[in-house]
């Protein structure tokens, strides 16, 4: 037996004219999608946390690398940067990491402007590169950024590492905030919460009267750095009042994240790897009612067949059990992998499971990554050829069998999903699964129940619909995995 028959692939079906009808849809809806994704990204990354009216930066102190020559000409005695220190200045605040290829090509272009910048007649220009990573399960302490960043001597250091010719700091259990009398408030709090920093690199422009002027998230070999310097060079010319803004301090909301979760439910239910055989399925159970008084009178059910929103609730229980159950391990690999740090690989490894998954699926494959989850589910569940017929029970396991089928399609939305959550912490885990919990629940209990109402039409909609939604889900997933691949590769984003 070949490739081609043991994976179950039809090459044929690039022949049939439905293959290229779901092609020319996917190529409409994927433009349209990743085209406003984008737009809306970029847009809503600079303005996330932000607010339009202008408020002095939060103030704050952070130890520094105290290299002779660079820090200690901004710092006091002890090596610690002052912001309010610095006002008359124009100062350029660098949230990074050394684990962060982003936030690398930040510092080559401040590196490469900074020369221009301070020759400009206005204000001085100080720059302050503040690491970020200095809590949780990955740490880079101020001696980890010093060794990397702080000389020419970078022989065995990460790729990112090279000489910074300016402040290099940490906001590690040094760094504390400021309160408006310039005194500590008794709480120390975290510096990336009142500077709105979710992950390296985010950068700010602080005027010479202590105003937010400027923001930019991300980097990349392909970042267009034009709105931000030319903001850079009215702040050195005194020139940036009209660009002021208030930074706010960082919140991931419940209801953004549990909404976020909702959609990802949507995704997970109408997943084109599980989706398809959903109401034959629930047509045969709900068929099943007709036999209870044989069942009963045989011993092999007790009490009776659950109706429609029943069988509904339990499937969708448990889908609810599984994606708990992956929630919870990704929460207890957080304490042991820093996400953030290994973002990258994780980039690469979606983007060709994507690509690979989308083309085995057009073709009529199944990748079944949870293969062992439905084996358990068979193994648990029980038939009314059986002794014991226990249809509650084998509903509650066929939506964890739904739910794993599903990955096969999705995983690479949700479980980056299930992992920014953990990132961002504040409860984003808990609102997020919520979201998407409920969401897949809702949506099992009220198809059961259409199905159980006997809508025909409808039942027969979503038969005639689950071959076309699965093509348009292959072409979709394929052309989102070249794109990212694309996008990465372009981005210069590389390992």
């Amino acid at each position: 037996m070949g490739l081609q028959e043991r994976l179950g692939l039809d090459f044929g079906v690039f022949k049939q004219k439905q293959t290229w009808q779901a092609f020319g849809i996917s190529i409409v809806l994927f433009g349209v999608i990743a085209t406003a994704a984008l737009t809306l990204f970029d847009s809503a990354a600079k303005g996330f946390g932000t607010s339009d009216e202008a408020e002095l930066a939060t103030d704050f102190v952070v130890d520094t690398a105290n290299r002779s020559g660079i820090e200690d000409s901004v710092t006091n005695d002890s090596g610690v940067f002052r912001l309010s220190d610095h006002r008359g200045k124009v100062v350029i605040v660098d949230f990074m990491a050394i684990s962060c290829t982003g936030c690398e090509w930040v510092t080559f272009h401040i590196d490469e402007e900074l020369s221009d910048w301070q020759s400009m007649d206005g204000y001085e220009v100080v720059v302050v590169s503040i690491g970020v990573y200095y809590s949780g399960s990955y740490v880079e302490s101020i001696e980890d950024l010093g060794d990397c960043f702080g000389d020419n001597d970078t022989g065995g250091e990460a790729n990112s590492c090279h000489y910074t010719p300016w402040t290099l700091a940490t906001g590690a259990v040094d760094a504390a905030i400021l309160d408006e009398n310039g005194s500590l408030n008794g709480t120390r709090e975290d510096l990336m919460k009142h500077y709105s920093v979710t992950a390296p690199p985010v950068v700010y422009v602080i005027d010479h009267e202590g105003y937010p002027v400027a923001k930019e998230v991300g980097g990349s070999s392909a970042k267009d750095w034009s709105d931000f310097d030319e903001k850079v060079e009215r702040a050195i010319k005194g020139e940036a009042g009209n660009d002021r803004f208030g930074i706010e301090a960082l919140q991931v909301g419940f209801w953004p994240v549990f909404v976020l979760g909702l959609f990802v439910g949507l995704l997970v239910y109408f997943s084109p790897c599980a989706f398809p055989v959903l109401p034959s399925y629930i047509s045969y159970y709900l068929n099943l009612g007709l036999r209870e008084e044989e069942m009963k009178e045989s011993g092999k059910l007790k009490g009776s067949m659950p109706s429609s929103m029943s069988i509904g609730l339990l499937a969708g229980a448990g889908m609810l059990t599984f994606f708990l159950i992956i929630g919870v391990a990704v929460v207890t690999l957080n304490q042991f992998f820093n996400f953030a740090a290994i973002f990258i690989y994780i980039a690469y490894f979606i983007a060709v499971l994507l690509t690979v998954l989308g083309a085995f699926m057009l073709m009529g494959g199944t990748a079944k990554l949870m293969g062992f989850v439905q084996r358990l589910v068979d193994r648990w569940s029980t038939t009314e050829a059986d002794e014991k017929f226990t249809p509650r029970r084998n509903m509650y396991l066929y939506g964890i069998g739904y739910a794993a089928a599903s990955i096969d399609c999705t995983a690479a939305a949700v479980l980056p999903f299930i992992a920014y959550t953990t990132v961002a912490g504040d409860g984003a885990t808990i609102a997020g699964l919520t979201g998407l919990m409920l969401s897949v629940v809702f949506l099992m209990t009220a198809v059961t129940m259409m199905v159980g109402l006997g809508r025909t039409m409808f039942i027969d909609f979503l038969r005639r619909a689950t071959g076309m939604i699965k093509m348009v889900g292959a072409w979709m997933m394929t052309f989102a995995g070249l794109g990212l691949i694309y996008y990465l590769s372009a981005a210069g984003l590389q390992f």
